[in-house]
């Protein structure tokens, strides 16, 4: 007879997998992932501050369900639509691309504004595909305040990277910061799901992503590296800190954007200062 544990629902499978709340053996059938690791039925359910997420509810994108990964989209596509050349394009760019020697000036809200603007369809379909694969789950499982939160924070670190290692002079647009904030605080949950089989393929297809991304400015000229970098680490600070400190709190809404808030709060101070 085997000495392999079984789960604890289904006698018949072996397992190598356990619960990371109750430590009770669980096959793959009955794990659930969560920011901390995968957990059996009971631990994931509402009474654990946890929700069951199925497979119809990660395809579920709507704006009742995630309205700002939905209105970050809406408004980008509509500002790319409007600004496709003449004096509309030249209106935003002025107004609010990240120029460092207007930020420099005081302009500073130029390394948030910038993310909503865009230079090419490709740049805008990539992001906005991106956030759309990444966006809405972290929505769901954050909160939207949160999400946004942390949306903003991230692309202001992003802008932030961009003006301490960027050109004084070339104007920068994108949601890239944002986005690799993204990907930093996915990276961060699931890291500690990676042995299970929904968090290994969901972190696998993070990593495509990212070394796509991180391969461009090799290939592109004029990317700004410096804010997918700026953004990537901020997110992974907000994502570390959410696991560590929110994660089973009552009031973890409030801890996340607090966390986020901060991070934002230092890429402003990283430029003003």
């Amino acid at each position: 007879m085997s000495d392999q544990a079984v789960c604890y629902r289904h006698p018949d499978r072996e397992t190598r997998l356990s619960c990371s709340n109750c430590g009770r053996p669980i096959c793959a059938a009955c794990s659930y992932d969560t920011p901390v690791g995968q957990r059996c039925p009971e631990c994931a359910g509402p009474d654990n501050r946890t929700r069951v997420v199925t497979a119809r509810d990660l395809r579920s994108r709507s704006w009742t369900t995630t309205p700002i990964s939905v209105a970050i989209i809406v408004i980008a596509a509509g500002l790319f639509l409007i600004s496709r050349g003449g004096e509309t394009e030249l209106t935003l760019l002025r107004n609010l691309a990240q120029i460092n020697v207007l930020v420099a000036d005081g302009e500073w809200w130029r390394i948030v504004s910038a993310a909503l603007l865009h230079g090419s369809l490709t740049h805008i379909l990539f992001n906005m595909y991106a956030l759309w694969i990444f966006g809405p789950r972290l929505e769901r499982e954050a909160g939207s305040i949160p999400f946004l939160t942390a949306y903003v924070a991230t692309a202001a670190m992003g802008g932030a990277f961009y003006f301490l290692l960027g050109e004084d002079f070339v104007p920068a647009v994108g949601a890239s910061g944002a986005i690799f904030g993204l990907f930093g605080i996915w990276v961060a949950a699931l890291w500690k799901s990676r042995h299970t089989p929904a968090g290994r393929a969901l972190l696998n297809q993070l990593l495509v992503l990212l070394a796509i991304n991180a391969a461009l400015p090799l290939i592109v000229p004029r990317i700004a590296w410096e804010a997918h970098l700026g953004g990537f680490a901020g997110g992974l600070v907000i994502g570390w800190a959410w696991s560590t400190y929110a994660y089973g709190r009552p009031n973890a809404r409030a801890i996340r954007i607090a966390v986020a808030a901060a991070v934002g709060v230092a890429a402003f101070a990283i430029v003003v200062l």
